[in-house]
């Protein structure tokens, strides 16, 4: 029988992880072991870990911090699995949740795979609204939970995300520890020659920011993250992710149309209040909430502009930057 390595990396979370662990203590599947890294943290987990020693087979262990990519790294190494399944902290997930995972491999095999996140009824109506925003197809969220991708091949990504040992041991985990590292790690696999897919029953209810500022601070490090992800493989760069930056510079542009020309300006209004009326019709659809939705709207347009402005911050540096640096042009270099 497979045995699978939930390997969870914790900064300063031992709350949200203590609700984590609750859930994998229920799950129907059980042969698993949970690997928590805790990651420099100041406000440490040891003491909910150790509550859970005689539920499930857990293991604890600190190290200085470097970031979750490192700290996944860490987990790796410390693993016995077959199979190694990453999450975040701050995630919840279903009883039933290894079960459909194991089904999927045991049907058809998948060296890497990804699942959705979405809202929880006990989240608070700001966590929903964010969640709604970063999963909506208005906002350019929804083709990371799409079976297509737009087209392109399906990225897993580090808060719900599933490896064989096999993975780890050609790539070596992961290569760089912050700015898009989960991405960059799974276009290097698969370019390696792996199997990746979407499974899109395992899904995880995922935390979300409970405050606009520490949403847009996140979404402004996401935007500089795909310019990252640029430097190491150019052709990840895909039209639809400038449409933050387009969006962020389109709704600053609409007042200075009033002076240069006016049609502009009546006409920019008109597709901003458009915009604003179908992202309120989608949410109050998704949510069946009018206070969510209205608050969506709010979510949608600070995920936007910080994206933008990251992409539009390290898009710059970019340009200027020395073009032999280590990280540019040129994809990760796998051991042989």
């Amino acid at each position: 029988m497979r045995k699978y390595s939930i390997i969870i990396p914790v900064y300063n979370r031992p709350d949200e992880l203590k609700e984590l662990l609750d859930c994998l203590e229920q799950q129907t599947f059980k042969n698993f072991e949970v690997i928590i890294i805790e990651d420099g943290s100041v406000v440490k987990s040891e003491d909910v870990v150790q509550s859970f020693q005689e539920k499930i087979d857990i293991q604890y262990f600190f190290k200085i911090n470097g970031g979750q990519g490192f700290a996944r790294n860490t987990g790796f190494e410390k693993s016995s699995g077959d199979y190694f399944i990453l999450l975040d902290s701050d995630a919840l997930v279903e009883p039933e949740y290894l079960a459909i995972v194991n089904e999927k491999l045991d049907s058809d095999y998948i060296d890497l795979y990804g699942g959705p996140d979405t809202d929880h009824p006990s989240f608070s109506p700001i966590q929903k609204a964010i969640s709604y925003s970063m999963t909506s197809v208005f906002t350019t969220g929804g083709i990371r939970g799409k079976k297509n991708n737009m087209g392109g091949t399906f990225h897993p990504r580090s808060f719900n995300m599933g490896l064989s040992r096999k993975v780890w041991e050609v790539t070596r985990g992961f290569q760089t520890s912050r700015m898009g590292e989960d991405i960059l790690f799974s276009i290097g696999a698969i370019r390696l020659g792996f199997r990746s897919a979407l499974i899109p029953e395992a899904f995880i209810y995922h935390k979300r920011r409970t405050k606009f500022a520490q949403f847009f601070k996140q979404l402004k490090f996401f935007g500089r993250a795909r310019i990252n992800i640029a430097r190491f493989y150019p052709d990840e760069l895909k039209l639809v992710h400038t449409f933050p930056l387009l969006f962020t510079i389109g709704v600053c542009s609409i007042p200075f149309w009033l002076l240069i020309f006016k049609p502009f300006f009546y006409l920019g209004l008109a597709g901003l209040a458009t915009y604003i009326i179908l992202l309120f019709i989608d949410a109050l659809r998704i949510t069946k909430s009018a206070e969510v939705a209205f608050l969506g709207i709010a979510a949608a347009f600070v995920q936007l502009f910080g994206y933008g402005i990251g992409f539009l911050q390290e898009g710059w540096t970019r340009i200027w930057e020395n073009k032999s640096h280590r990280e540019t042009g040129a994809a990760i270099e796998y051991p042989s």
